[in-house]
């Protein structure tokens, strides 16, 4: 959670200094969900999520410097420099995606997958809030566990990563045994605005975030129940945090001297294992060819 926390504290301080181009969606204060779930999922398992996908990203295996060169749009990124913030992949994770939980296409998925009871997990990271609109002002049925209809559904605790691994693994252990999909709502919070560019004052006050984050932060909750079960002291965790903000100062240098992909390479990767494509258009430098 600490690795998760420092890099989007370091991709916000990367796009106010215009490193980072384009939008970028920031995980702070939701890093419970993605470090919960995978600590109780298994390796080979396979996960897809929307935006706000950096730290789903780490967790299954990207390497901490290919995702910062990635969201600084280098060639060394683990998309190559073309996804940015918004699509990073691993072996197991197939992504972020731009549209996130479209009504239709959710309530289709579910029904299909209870129809051939799939064993699928459906996750509502439930940050409170709908792009810059309150759940309270847009939803009428608040009890996102409970939307997919005849599925089982869950309300969990999402800045609690006891919380979520716990359920996730109950979850878990109901899809393999054939009982078919199960949903899961984590009641979370961001601590920053739906994206870089977002005026978050507009919709929510500073006080109610500095409420959360003295209350119910993540982080700040497991170092608590560490030190008063000794299972540590102090000192170890402050050289932990020591160490991870060692690790995202050399990924940032990594990623600032790496190279932006070559415009005559922008055409690549479209396809799987094609080789280079002439794409109308997609070099503002080239001629049109006659008759195009």
């Amino acid at each position: 959670m600490q690795t998760i926390r420092n890099l989007e504290l370091k991709a916000k301080q990367l796009f106010d200094q215009n490193v980072i181009r384009g939008v970028c969606h920031l995980y702070a204060g939701q890093e419970a969900c993605a470090v919960g779930i995978n600590a109780a999922i298994k390796a080979t398992d396979r996960l897809i999520t929307g935006y706000r996908c950096h730290a789903f990203t780490l967790m299954r295996g990207g390497p901490l410097r290919a995702i910062v060169a990635e969201l600084a749009g280098r060639k060394t990124g683990i998309s190559k420099g073309r996804g940015g913030s918004m699509h990073m992949f691993t072996k197991t994770f197939y992504g972020g995606y731009g549209v996130v939980g479209s009504q239709g296409q959710v309530a289709e998925t579910m029904n299909m997958a209870a129809l051939w009871k799939l064993p699928i997990i459906f996750v509502c990271e439930n940050n409170k809030y709908a792009k810059g609109t309150s759940m309270e002002r847009c939803t009428v049925n608040r009890n996102f566990y409970k939307r997919g209809d005849i599925i089982p559904g869950l309300r969990v605790d999402g800045m609690d990563i006891l919380c979520v691994r716990e359920a996730t693994r109950f979850a878990s252990d109901h899809c393999r045994t054939g009982k078919g999909p199960i949903v899961m709502e984590l009641q979370t919070y961001r601590y920053y605005g739906h994206h870089q560019l977002d005026n978050e004052s507009m919709y929510r006050s500073v006080d109610e975030v500095d409420e959360v984050r003295r209350t119910r932060d993540p982080i700040s909750q497991l170092e608590g129940y560490i030190i008063r079960n000794n299972l540590a002291i102090t000192e170890e965790l402050r050289q932990i945090d020591d160490e991870i903000k060692k690790d995202v100062e050399e990924a940032t240098r990594f990623a600032i001297r790496s190279p932006e992909p070559l415009v005559e390479e922008l055409c690549n990767h479209i396809y799987c294992n094609h080789p280079m494509q002439d794409v109308r258009g997609i070099n503002s430098w080239a001629k049109l060819k006659s008759g195009s």
